[in-house]
């Protein structure tokens, strides 16, 4: 059935993998899928009726501004919640990939042929995430200081 191809090891891969498919796992792969699109969803609900609410505050303060010097304290504190709320939702963000990520890392842990043995790189996996997530907490700590924003709020969703 198989030529000496480049693409034969995969095909057998592929094969032998399929008998044990069933719709039980097609309806856990379906449901873990749904529930991230879910956590995403949310998570931009909440974040686009926060920027909502604050271009409502902006505007409202617009409003009363008579003077030059209002206008520009208006427009500071406007720039200042503006930096800060994109500080968040990204941190926010951050927080829920790596949440997701460190989630796709022990499932495939759980499913990997020898777990024991693929432990390890799973621990760096995530090691490397979290480091990366602290960077860009740094980052994100370090421009809202710069601004005198408020600063974002901890570190990650859970662990």
């Amino acid at each position: 059935m198989f030529s000496n191809n480049p693409f034969e090891a995969v095909t057998k891969s592929l094969l032998s993998g399929a008998g044990t498919f069933s719709t039980d796992a097609a309806q856990v792969a379906a449901r873990e899928l749904m529930d991230s699109l879910q956590s995403w969803g949310k998570l931009v609900q909440a974040q686009a009726q926060a920027v909502q609410a604050a271009s409502m505050e902006t505007l409202e303060e617009f409003k009363s501004v008579r003077d030059p010097m209002a206008a520009l304290q208006a427009l500071k504190a406007s720039t200042q919640r503006s930096v800060a709320l994109a500080a968040r939702h990204l941190q926010e963000s951050t927080a829920l990939s790596v949440e997701q990520f460190n989630a796709g890392v022990d499932l495939l842990q759980e499913r990997h042929p020898a777990p024991d043995t693929f432990e390890p790189l799973a621990h760096g996996m995530k090691l490397t995430a979290s480091a990366i997530e602290s960077g860009i907490l740094a980052a994100l700590h370090s421009s809202v200081e710069a601004t005198g924003s408020a600063a974002p709020a901890k570190k990650s969703r859970s662990r």
